[in-house]
């Protein structure tokens, strides 16, 4: 009898200055760390992208938002099934809801 392969595990890729993440398969502290982590998976399909909008001092989440549009725009986005954007800051969510949503990646507002 044959057996099934092993499932490929779920990429969770977490952008957050503080919360742990636990699910998240690799976890980015900052928007230039979040960049890269982005670069980095840039020909994988990312299960879940879960993103705060505050990162810490002037840090926000702004960069890394930019980035997907700019893929977005340029006919290339980031393959993502959902995004989650689970930041303490309702007004800073919300713009990043908006942005993402109106570049057809699939987000969601998740409670901190």
């Amino acid at each position: 009898m044959k057996e099934d392969p092993p499932l490929p595990t779920p990429v969770i890729l977490g952008i957050d200055d503080l919360r742990p993440l636990p699910r998240a398969t690799r976890v980015a502290r900052t928007n230039g760390e979040g960049i890269q982590l982005l670069q980095e998976h840039r020909d994988r399909f990312i299960d879940e992208l879960w993103l705060d909008h505050d990162l810490g001092g002037d840090d926000s989440i702004l960069p890394v938002v930019t980035l997907m549009e700019e893929a977005a725009f340029n006919g290339r986005p980031f393959r993502i099934g959902t995004v989650f954007v689970h930041s303490a800051n309702p007004i800073g969510a919300e713009t990043v809801v908006r942005s993402l949503t109106r570049w057809n990646y699939q987000v969601r507002r998740a409670t901190p």
